[in-house]
């Protein structure tokens, strides 16, 4: 008996390993420079290089031209899925738009995974005169800075907006709308440096 006992409780130590090992982690990832679905169901394979076996991986439903990943959240969702995503540019969050959405049927060829606003206000990106960087229904990240007081906020943008040019975004925390000015894909600025970037536009014409 007690040789019984001995036998099966060798038997289960072997067996655990294998019945609780978690999902083996693959290669690094890497995030694409214009992550972009094409049917709404987004995808590990649609936000990085790499993903092979977790490609199919569903990670969020789109319902607008866009959704935005908190980066962190990304990270964790990955991990589960085997992969890892380092983030060695510390980026905040990561904006998947609709691979339809722009002229054609193509993606736009812009980068549109935002970091954190850092240093002085972001001047407008460089892209083609009226291309779109903010589509209406986004989701924006707002610089108000005046007197070295930096503040920033997460608005839905009223409209479509291309670089440096004005955008309404609605505060979804008080319902307010506010006066911005777009300067790259997500991102927008409000406040003195809104005004000034209008004025150098106004005396360009």
């Amino acid at each position: 008996m007690k040789a019984l006992i001995l036998a099966a409780v060798g038997a289960l130590t072997f067996s655990l390993p294998l019945a609780f090992a978690g999902p083996a982690l693959a290669g690094p990832v890497t995030l694409k420079a214009n992550p972009v679905d094409g049917d709404g169901q987004v995808t590990l394979g649609d936000i990085f290089d790499g993903a092979d076996g977790a490609a199919g991986v569903v990670v969020g439903r789109r319902v607008g031209p866009s959704i935005v990943f908190e980066a962190a959240q990304l990270q964790s969702m990955a991990r589960q899925a085997g992969l890892e995503w380092a983030n060695p540019t510390g980026l905040r969050r990561v904006v998947v738009r609709d691979a339809g959405a722009a002229p054609g049927g193509a993606a736009t060829p812009a980068p549109v995974a935002t970091a954190a606003f850092a240093g002085a206000a972001p001047a407008p990106a460089r892209t083609a005169p009226g291309q779109r960087v903010i589509s209406r229904n986004d989701m924006v990240e707002v610089l108000y800075e005046t007197g070295g007081v930096r503040l920033t906020i997460t608005g839905r943008a009223e409209g479509n907006a291309a670089a440096g040019q004005p955008l309404a975004v609605r505060n979804l925390q008080s319902n307010r709308v506010i006066d911005t000015v777009a300067v790259g894909p997500g991102q927008a600025i409000a406040g003195p440096a809104a005004q000034a970037t209008r004025a150098q536009q106004f005396a360009a014409r």
